[in-house]
């Protein structure tokens, strides 16, 4: 697995935010991965992350404000490994445009890595909530994806 690619809606908040995280691990584990994001929707194309994605990710020394919004396309299962949706209608939209079982086997609901049986099946939309909710996301996606990162690259 080289390529990864994360997926919301709009590709303004949860998915760039996972990209960094991800960025952020991969970086620190010195694994030379493609990473991007995207979203299923075209409502933000172009657009940068949301101001409070980028708050919440200075935070954590992670700088996502260099990203602009795309929407997700069918070629993008040609160009990734992994699919990580961000929530289940997500991970319905993206398997609408699967061409066949070898796409569909790429995609992932990003919270599925994590072990604990009561987390959440979906990542929260924090776009109309509280600034707390980027922090709450935050702290899901850093835990998911180091499940994932564990479970594909695991520490030699």
């Amino acid at each position: 697995m080289k390529r990864i690619l994360t997926v919301c809606l709009g590709n303004i908040c949860r998915s760039p935010m996972a990209e960094g995280i991800l960025r952020q691990k991969t970086t620190e584990r010195q694994l030379h991965l493609e990473i991007d994001s995207a979203g299923t929707g075209n409502y933000h194309i172009g657009e940068s992350p949301d101001h409070r994605a980028v708050e919440t990710m200075r935070q954590h020394q992670i700088d996502i404000g260099n990203l602009a919004a795309r929407q997700f396309v069918r070629e993008d299962y040609d160009r990734f490994d992994l699919i990580l949706a961000m929530d289940v209608q997500n991970h319905a939209d993206i398997l609408a445009l699967s061409r066949n079982k070898e796409d569909e086997n790429k995609v992932k609901l990003v919270l599925s890595y994590l072990p604990e049986t009561d987390a959440p099946e979906s990542v929260p939309d924090p776009y109309f909530g509280q600034r707390d909710g980027f922090a709450y996301v935050y702290d899901l996606l850093d835990r998911a994806i180091e499940a994932m990162l564990e479970t594909h690259f695991p520490a030699s």
